[in-house]
């Protein structure tokens, strides 16, 4: 069953925690050589700006299904010093009335892009365990966090992700994976991280959006992977170990990684997961 409200654990232009983090240093013993990038489940970007910050120049094209997201990367890479004076206003803003100030801007519905981009990182920044999620009306409607001082404006940081995306003339999407990747070409590196596969029947697909991620499109995904490895592209994906994961990518080179599941909010569930890396290439 998809979920009933779609969620994915954001920290736009950050290092993303626990798992991802951890996942970084795994991934990183898989990356060919490559002139041309492509991400199109782009989230917090955790690969990506580590790549960038780690490897020679490179091209790069990133997309994600939200919208909201895709503006706000737009918007760091375009207009940075706008969305850093926004966001210094909402951290001022926050720090004077927490609560208040918090479902204020929750239930706001900014027009101009930077106000947008500003709303949806401070949200990140100061909602309950930094998640994303919508209702099936594409509301966010995560309650407030517990944080005493929460950085909604990292200048460093957001100054540093921009730089990166100019650097690397990233073009960043909107829209369906399989749209995006009809562009890529053999030599290109394409790195997959789609919602998970749940660990039983009883969990949840996770989504970007408000549609989620089904059984039915973790299906489609490995059908996009047969087709890439066809043209000859470099595809590195990770997903849960599940019997599902290793059906559908059985013939590539798959090996488990043991992280913490930075979904959880609890960290007694943090620990012990494994995900698949998968390739279908050689090193």
């Amino acid at each position: 069953m998809p979920a009933t409200g779609a969620q994915f654990h954001a920290s736009p232009f950050l290092k993303w925690a626990g798992g991802k983090t951890q996942l970084l240093s795994e991934l990183d013993r898989d990356i060919p050589p490559f002139s041309r990038y492509f991400e199109p489940f782009l989230g917090g970007g955790a690969l990506y700006f580590h790549l960038a910050s780690s490897r020679p120049l490179f091209i790069a094209l990133l997309s994600d299904a939200n919208a909201e997201l895709v503006n706000a990367y737009q918007t760091v890479k375009g207009n940075v010093k706008a969305l850093i004076s926004a966001l210094e206003r909402h951290q001022k803003g926050y720090l004077k009335e927490p609560t208040r100030y918090y479902y204020s801007l929750r239930n706001r519905n900014p027009r101009g892009r930077v106000e947008k981009a500003a709303r949806l990182i401070a949200l990140n920044k100061t909602c309950y365990n930094g998640l994303y999620r919508v209702n099936r009306d594409g509301v966010f409607n995560v309650p407030m966090g517990r944080y005493a001082n929460p950085a909604i404006c990292n200048r460093d940081q957001l100054e540093n992700a921009s730089t990166a995306l100019n650097m690397t003339k990233a073009q960043v999407y909107a829209g369906d994976y399989k749209h995006v990747l009809q562009n890529a070409d053999e030599g290109d590196f394409v790195y997959l991280d789609p919602p998970f596969v749940p660990l039983s029947r009883t969990a949840n697909f996770v989504g970007y959006t408000e549609g989620g991620f089904s059984g039915k499109d973790q299906v489609e995904l490995a059908r996009t992977f047969r087709e890439l490895d066809r043209k000859k592209c470099r595809v590195l994906l990770s997903n849960s170990d599940t019997e599902l994961t290793r059906m559908l990518y059985g013939e590539f080179r798959c090996r488990p990684a043991r992280v913490a599941r930075a979904i959880s909010c609890k960290s007694n569930t943090r620990s012990g997961y494994t995900e698949l890396i998968i390739r279908n290439y050689s090193l």
